[in-house]
Protein backbone atom coordinates (compact mmCIF):
# COMPACT_ATOMS: atom_id res chain seq x y z
CA UNK A 1 0.00 0.00 0.00
CA UNK A 2 3.08 2.55 0.77
CA UNK A 3 6.36 3.08 0.45
CA UNK A 4 7.05 2.91 3.74
CA UNK A 5 5.85 -0.92 4.45
CA UNK A 6 2.81 -2.24 5.15
CA UNK A 7 3.09 -1.35 8.95
CA UNK A 8 1.77 2.23 8.19
CA UNK A 9 -1.30 4.48 8.88
CA UNK A 10 -2.94 6.25 5.94
CA UNK A 11 -4.51 9.28 6.62
CA UNK A 12 -7.04 11.07 4.39
CA UNK A 13 -7.50 14.15 5.09
CA UNK A 14 -10.03 17.50 3.28
CA UNK A 15 -12.59 19.42 3.22
CA UNK A 16 -16.43 18.64 4.27
CA UNK A 17 -18.19 17.58 1.29
CA UNK A 18 -14.82 16.74 -0.68
CA UNK A 19 -15.38 13.14 -0.50
CA UNK A 20 -13.70 11.75 1.78
CA UNK A 21 -16.12 9.00 3.21
CA UNK A 22 -16.64 7.49 -0.09
CA UNK A 23 -12.91 7.45 -1.40
CA UNK A 24 -11.60 6.01 2.48
CA UNK A 25 -14.10 3.26 2.31
CA UNK A 26 -12.74 1.88 -1.14
CA UNK A 27 -9.25 2.63 0.02
CA UNK A 28 -9.92 0.24 2.97
CA UNK A 29 -11.55 -2.09 0.94
CA UNK A 30 -8.81 -2.37 -1.40
CA UNK A 31 -6.29 -2.88 1.50
CA UNK A 32 -7.68 -4.96 3.63
CA UNK A 33 -7.98 -2.14 6.52
CA UNK A 34 -10.50 -0.56 9.11
CA UNK A 35 -11.58 3.14 9.05
CA UNK A 36 -10.67 5.19 12.11
CA UNK A 37 -12.57 7.76 11.78
CA UNK A 38 -11.10 11.42 13.12
CA UNK A 39 -14.72 13.42 12.79
CA UNK A 40 -15.24 15.66 16.43
CA UNK A 41 -19.04 15.30 15.55
CA UNK A 42 -19.16 11.69 14.45
CA UNK A 43 -18.11 10.25 17.48
CA UNK A 44 -21.93 10.83 18.94
CA UNK A 45 -24.95 9.10 18.74
CA UNK A 46 -27.79 10.17 17.54
CA UNK A 47 -26.10 12.74 15.40
CA UNK A 48 -26.82 11.59 12.27
CA UNK A 49 -27.72 13.08 9.41
CA UNK A 50 -26.29 16.53 9.86
CA UNK A 51 -22.48 14.94 11.04
CA UNK A 52 -23.15 12.56 7.88
CA UNK A 53 -22.31 9.65 9.19
CA UNK A 54 -21.34 7.30 7.25
CA UNK A 55 -23.94 4.93 5.59
CA UNK A 56 -24.71 1.79 7.41
CA UNK A 57 -24.35 0.12 4.44
CA UNK A 58 -20.22 0.86 4.81
CA UNK A 59 -20.28 0.25 7.93
CA UNK A 60 -21.45 -3.33 7.46
CA UNK A 61 -18.64 -3.87 5.11
CA UNK A 62 -15.85 -2.25 6.34
CA UNK A 63 -15.16 -2.22 10.45
CA UNK A 64 -15.58 1.70 11.39
CA UNK A 65 -14.04 3.14 14.61
CA UNK A 66 -14.85 5.84 16.62
CA UNK A 67 -18.07 6.63 15.60
CA UNK A 68 -21.53 6.73 18.22
CA UNK A 69 -19.01 6.69 21.20
CA UNK A 70 -20.95 9.39 23.67
CA UNK A 71 -24.24 10.64 23.94
CA UNK A 72 -24.77 14.09 23.35
CA UNK A 73 -24.47 15.24 26.84
CA UNK A 74 -21.30 13.45 27.49
CA UNK A 75 -17.66 15.02 27.03
CA UNK A 76 -15.43 13.82 24.80
CA UNK A 77 -12.31 15.48 24.62
CA UNK A 78 -9.08 15.72 22.20
CA UNK A 79 -6.89 13.77 25.06
CA UNK A 80 -9.34 10.80 24.77
CA UNK A 81 -9.70 11.18 21.05
CA UNK A 82 -5.48 10.31 20.74
CA UNK A 83 -5.51 7.81 23.28
CA UNK A 84 -8.84 5.94 21.50
CA UNK A 85 -7.78 6.43 17.59
CA UNK A 86 -4.14 5.59 19.09
CA UNK A 87 -5.45 2.43 20.46
CA UNK A 88 -7.24 1.60 17.51
CA UNK A 89 -4.47 1.96 15.05
CA UNK A 90 -2.13 -0.35 17.04
CA UNK A 91 -4.93 -2.65 17.48
CA UNK A 92 -5.29 -3.04 13.66
CA UNK A 93 -1.72 -3.31 12.95
CA UNK A 94 -1.79 -5.82 15.34
CA UNK A 95 -4.27 -7.91 13.53
CA UNK A 96 -2.17 -7.41 10.30
CA UNK A 97 -4.23 -4.78 8.73
CA UNK A 98 -4.36 -0.90 7.93
CA UNK A 99 -5.70 1.90 9.87
CA UNK A 100 -7.15 3.95 7.41
CA UNK A 101 -7.67 7.53 9.19
CA UNK A 102 -10.62 9.71 7.48
CA UNK A 103 -11.65 13.01 8.54
CA UNK A 104 -11.53 16.46 8.69
CA UNK A 105 -11.35 17.52 12.25
CA UNK A 106 -7.71 18.90 12.15
CA UNK A 107 -7.06 19.06 15.64
CA UNK A 108 -7.89 15.34 16.19
CA UNK A 109 -5.92 14.15 13.15
CA UNK A 110 -2.69 16.30 14.67
CA UNK A 111 -3.49 14.41 18.12
CA UNK A 112 -2.76 11.41 16.49
CA UNK A 113 0.40 11.82 14.79
CA UNK A 114 1.78 14.55 17.18
CA UNK A 115 -0.35 14.08 20.49
CA UNK A 116 -1.69 16.58 22.65
CA UNK A 117 -0.26 17.12 26.65
CA UNK A 118 -2.57 16.52 29.52
CA UNK A 119 -4.09 19.69 30.25
CA UNK A 120 -5.80 20.68 33.20
CA UNK A 121 -9.72 19.74 33.96
CA UNK A 122 -12.88 22.28 32.23
CA UNK A 123 -13.29 24.96 35.33
CA UNK A 124 -16.57 25.73 34.43
CA UNK A 125 -16.64 29.01 36.65
CA UNK A 126 -13.79 30.11 34.88
CA UNK A 127 -15.68 29.23 31.30
CA UNK A 128 -18.86 31.15 31.94
CA UNK A 129 -16.81 34.62 33.02
CA UNK A 130 -15.10 34.14 29.80
CA UNK A 131 -17.60 33.45 27.90
CA UNK A 132 -19.80 36.39 29.69
CA UNK A 133 -16.70 38.51 28.42
CA UNK A 134 -16.98 37.04 25.12
CA UNK A 135 -20.34 38.21 24.73
CA UNK A 136 -19.86 41.50 26.28
CA UNK A 137 -16.67 42.68 24.26
CA UNK A 138 -17.21 40.58 21.26
CA UNK A 139 -14.61 37.03 20.11
CA UNK A 140 -11.90 39.56 19.36
CA UNK A 141 -11.39 40.94 22.47
CA UNK A 142 -10.86 37.70 24.01
CA UNK A 143 -8.39 36.07 21.12
CA UNK A 144 -6.41 39.71 21.71
CA UNK A 145 -6.16 38.68 25.20
CA UNK A 146 -4.75 35.10 24.43
CA UNK A 147 -2.54 36.89 21.74
CA UNK A 148 -1.04 39.10 24.56
CA UNK A 149 -0.24 35.93 26.52
CA UNK A 150 0.16 33.54 24.23
CA UNK A 151 0.57 35.06 20.87
CA UNK A 152 1.82 31.50 19.24
CA UNK A 153 -1.64 29.65 20.52
CA UNK A 154 -3.71 32.54 19.19
CA UNK A 155 -1.97 32.50 15.84
CA UNK A 156 -2.90 28.81 15.69
CA UNK A 157 -6.78 29.45 16.21
CA UNK A 158 -9.25 31.42 14.15
CA UNK A 159 -10.63 34.61 16.11
CA UNK A 160 -13.98 32.65 16.13
CA UNK A 161 -13.17 29.95 16.99
CA UNK A 162 -14.62 30.60 21.01
CA UNK A 163 -14.49 27.32 22.18
CA UNK A 164 -10.78 27.08 21.10
CA UNK A 165 -9.89 30.22 22.56
CA UNK A 166 -11.52 29.84 25.92
CA UNK A 167 -9.75 26.22 26.27
CA UNK A 168 -6.27 28.35 25.42
CA UNK A 169 -7.13 31.09 28.42
CA UNK A 170 -8.32 28.34 30.61
CA UNK A 171 -4.93 26.45 30.21
CA UNK A 172 -3.44 29.63 30.98
CA UNK A 173 -5.25 31.15 33.78
CA UNK A 174 -5.20 27.83 35.42
CA UNK A 175 -1.66 26.85 35.11
CA UNK A 176 0.07 30.30 34.56
CA UNK A 177 2.01 29.35 31.54
CA UNK A 178 1.28 29.29 28.24
CA UNK A 179 -0.71 26.52 26.34
CA UNK A 180 1.58 26.43 23.42
CA UNK A 181 4.58 26.14 25.70
CA UNK A 182 2.73 23.06 27.11
CA UNK A 183 2.26 21.48 24.01
CA UNK A 184 5.58 20.87 24.02
CA UNK A 185 5.25 18.12 26.41
CA UNK A 186 3.32 15.96 23.93
CA UNK A 187 4.42 12.59 22.16
CA UNK A 188 4.35 11.73 18.75
CA UNK A 189 2.93 8.41 17.68
CA UNK A 190 5.70 6.80 16.74
CA UNK A 191 4.48 4.44 13.81
CA UNK A 192 4.90 5.44 10.17
CA UNK A 193 2.10 7.36 8.09
CA UNK A 194 1.40 8.81 5.02
CA UNK A 195 -1.18 11.70 4.60
CA UNK A 196 -3.32 12.16 1.38
CA UNK A 197 -5.92 15.08 1.02
CA UNK A 198 -8.76 15.51 -1.30
CA UNK A 199 -9.44 18.53 -2.89
CA UNK A 200 -11.95 20.22 -5.11
CA UNK A 201 -12.40 23.74 -7.17
CA UNK A 202 -14.20 25.74 -5.07
CA UNK A 203 -17.43 26.28 -7.12
CA UNK A 204 -17.61 22.84 -7.67
CA UNK A 205 -16.97 21.93 -3.79
CA UNK A 206 -19.83 24.50 -2.99
CA UNK A 207 -22.31 23.07 -4.88
CA UNK A 208 -21.37 19.74 -3.83
CA UNK A 209 -22.18 21.32 -0.42
CA UNK A 210 -25.37 23.07 -1.39
CA UNK A 211 -26.54 19.55 -2.92
CA UNK A 212 -25.66 17.79 0.45
CA UNK A 213 -27.55 20.25 2.45
CA UNK A 214 -30.56 19.81 0.34
CA UNK A 215 -30.44 16.01 0.86
CA UNK A 216 -30.27 16.48 4.77
CA UNK A 217 -33.67 17.86 4.68
CA UNK A 218 -35.11 15.62 2.38
CA UNK A 219 -33.83 12.98 4.69
CA UNK A 220 -35.82 14.07 8.25
CA UNK A 221 -32.70 16.91 9.49
CA UNK A 222 -35.83 18.96 10.96
CA UNK A 223 -37.31 15.30 12.03
CA UNK A 224 -33.63 14.72 13.80
CA UNK A 225 -33.27 17.72 15.38
CA UNK A 226 -36.66 17.28 17.49
CA UNK A 227 -35.88 14.20 18.65
CA UNK A 228 -32.88 15.47 19.92
CA UNK A 229 -34.33 17.99 21.71
CA UNK A 230 -37.05 15.58 23.04
CA UNK A 231 -34.27 13.67 24.34
CA UNK A 232 -33.62 16.52 26.97
CA UNK A 233 -29.95 17.43 24.54
CA UNK A 234 -31.91 21.10 23.12
CA UNK A 235 -29.47 22.75 24.98
CA UNK A 236 -26.15 20.74 25.26
CA UNK A 237 -23.35 23.03 23.66
CA UNK A 238 -22.75 19.99 21.03
CA UNK A 239 -25.81 20.39 19.09
CA UNK A 240 -25.67 24.30 19.37
CA UNK A 241 -22.30 24.45 18.19
CA UNK A 242 -22.59 21.51 15.05
CA UNK A 243 -23.22 22.38 11.61
CA UNK A 244 -27.11 21.41 10.90
CA UNK A 245 -28.44 21.66 14.14
CA UNK A 246 -27.67 25.11 15.79
CA UNK A 247 -29.78 26.20 12.25
CA UNK A 248 -32.39 24.08 12.71
CA UNK A 249 -33.01 24.92 16.18
CA UNK A 250 -32.99 28.30 15.72
CA UNK A 251 -36.06 27.42 13.19
CA UNK A 252 -37.44 25.52 15.77
CA UNK A 253 -37.41 27.90 17.94
CA UNK A 254 -39.14 30.48 15.99
CA UNK A 255 -35.79 32.70 15.31
CA UNK A 256 -35.66 31.88 11.81
CA UNK A 257 -37.75 30.77 9.38
CA UNK A 258 -36.85 27.05 7.26
CA UNK A 259 -35.90 28.84 4.03
CA UNK A 260 -33.46 30.89 6.09
CA UNK A 261 -31.98 28.01 8.06
CA UNK A 262 -31.73 25.81 5.43
CA UNK A 263 -29.57 28.94 3.35
CA UNK A 264 -27.29 29.40 6.13
CA UNK A 265 -26.54 26.34 6.74
CA UNK A 266 -25.06 25.92 3.19
CA UNK A 267 -23.63 29.34 4.10
CA UNK A 268 -21.90 27.79 7.39
CA UNK A 269 -20.93 24.90 6.10
CA UNK A 270 -19.27 26.79 3.46
CA UNK A 271 -17.26 28.32 5.19
CA UNK A 272 -16.13 25.47 7.57
CA UNK A 273 -15.01 23.81 4.99
CA UNK A 274 -12.97 26.84 3.82
CA UNK A 275 -11.43 26.96 6.89
CA UNK A 276 -10.91 23.30 6.63
CA UNK A 277 -8.38 24.08 3.75
CA UNK A 278 -7.23 26.92 5.91
CA UNK A 279 -5.45 24.72 8.20
CA UNK A 280 -4.77 21.55 5.83
CA UNK A 281 -2.92 24.19 4.17
CA UNK A 282 -0.53 24.34 6.69
CA UNK A 283 0.02 21.15 7.82
CA UNK A 284 3.16 19.56 6.46
CA UNK A 285 3.76 16.78 4.19
CA UNK A 286 0.19 15.98 2.76
CA UNK A 287 0.04 14.66 -0.90
CA UNK A 288 -2.62 16.31 -2.68
CA UNK A 289 -5.14 14.70 -5.08
CA UNK A 290 -7.34 17.01 -7.27
CA UNK A 291 -10.57 15.17 -7.69
CA UNK A 292 -12.78 18.18 -9.37
CA UNK A 293 -15.12 16.77 -11.91
CA UNK A 294 -14.68 13.42 -10.42
CA UNK A 295 -17.13 10.79 -8.56
CA UNK A 296 -15.61 7.39 -9.64
CA UNK A 297 -14.55 6.77 -5.94
CA UNK A 298 -13.54 3.25 -6.36
CA UNK A 299 -10.76 4.41 -9.31
CA UNK A 300 -9.73 7.32 -7.24
CA UNK A 301 -9.09 5.11 -4.44
CA UNK A 302 -6.76 2.81 -6.45
CA UNK A 303 -4.73 5.68 -7.66
CA UNK A 304 -4.38 6.86 -4.06
CA UNK A 305 -3.56 3.24 -3.42
CA UNK A 306 -1.22 2.74 -5.87
CA UNK A 307 0.63 5.90 -5.66
CA UNK A 308 1.23 5.35 -1.83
Amino acid sequence: MTARGRESVLILVGPTGVGKTEVGFHLARLTGGEIISADSRLVYRGLDIATAKPAMRMRDQVTHHLIDVVDPDEEYTCKMYEKHARLAVRDILKRGKTPVVVGGTGLYLRALTDGIFEGPGRDEALRARLEAEAEAGGKLSLWERLNSVDPVKAGMIDPENLVRVIRALEVYELTGKPMSDLEQSAEPLGIPYVKVGLTRAREELYRLIDGRVEAMFEEGLVDEAKRLVEEGFGDRAVLRNTLGYQEVLAYLDGSITYVEAAYLLKRNTRRFAKRQMTWFRKEKHITWFDITGRTDFPQIAKQIAHKK
